[in-house]
C-alpha cells in the first residue's frame, strides 16, 4: 500500500498537474520517448542480431558493440527521463497497470540479461569476435535479448490502450 499511497502523493505534485493537465507537454514528451526507444531498440537489435550471427558477420563483436554502445546509452538515458515524466503524470494509473508492470518486469529481465552476459559471456569475447556465428551462450544472450525487448516495446505500446480502462 505504500507504493500506492507514493503513487498518489506524486500524482497530486505540479509536476504531474502540469504534464497532465498541459496542452502539449505530454505528447512531446512521449514523441522524444518513442524516438529515443526506437533508438535504444535498433541498436540493441543490430547487436542481438549480430551475436546471433545474421548480421555484420564480417565485423568483430567487440569493435561493433563499441560503435553502437555511446548511442545506445545516450538514447536509452532519454527515454529512461522521458518515461518517468510519462510515468509521473498519472503515476497511480501507471503503477497498478498490467501492461506497465509488465514492461518493467521485462526490462528488468533484459537488464539482468545484459549483466550475466557482460559478466560471463563478453570476457572471452577477443576469443570468437572474430568468428561468423559466436559461441551458443553468446547467441542464446542476444536470442534472449532480442525478445525481450520485443516484448517490452509490445507492452509499452500497450500501455497507450490501457489508459483510462479499469
Amino acid at each position: 500500500m505504500i507504493i500506492y499511497d507514493a503513487a498518489r502523493w506524486v500524482d497530486s505534485t505540479s509536476l504531474s498537474r502540469v504534464i497532465r493537465e498541459g496542452t502539449y507537454y505530454f505528447a512531446v514528451i512521449e514523441c522524444f520517448h518513442v524516438l529515443s526507444l526506437t533508438i535504444v531498440m535498433g541498436a540493441i537489435a543490430a547487436v542481438d542480431l549480430r551475436l546471433l550471427g545474421i548480421s555484420a558477420r564480417n565485423i568483430p563483436v567487440r569493435k561493433y558493440c563499441s560503435q553502437l554502445l555511446p548511442v545506445t546509452w545516450t538514447a536509452f538515458l532519454i527515454s529512461v527521463v522521458t518515461g518517468t515524466l510519462l510515468f509521473i503524470s498519472n503515476s497511480s494509473h501507471y503503477i497498478a497497470d498490467f501492461p506497465f508492470q509488465m514492461k518493467m518486469l521485462l526490462m528488468a529481465l533484459a537488464g539482468m540479461n545484459m549483466l550475466v552476459f557482460h559478466r560471463f559471456i563478453w570476457e572471452t569475447v577477443d576469443q570468437w569476435g572474430n568468428r561468423i556465428s559466436p559461441p551458443p551462450a553468446a547467441r542464446i544472450a542476444g536470442g534472449l535479448s532480442l525478445s525481450l525487448w520485443l516484448c517490452v516495446i509490445f507492452f509499452g505500446r500497450w500501455i497507450g490502450f490501457s489508459v483510462g480502462v479499469s
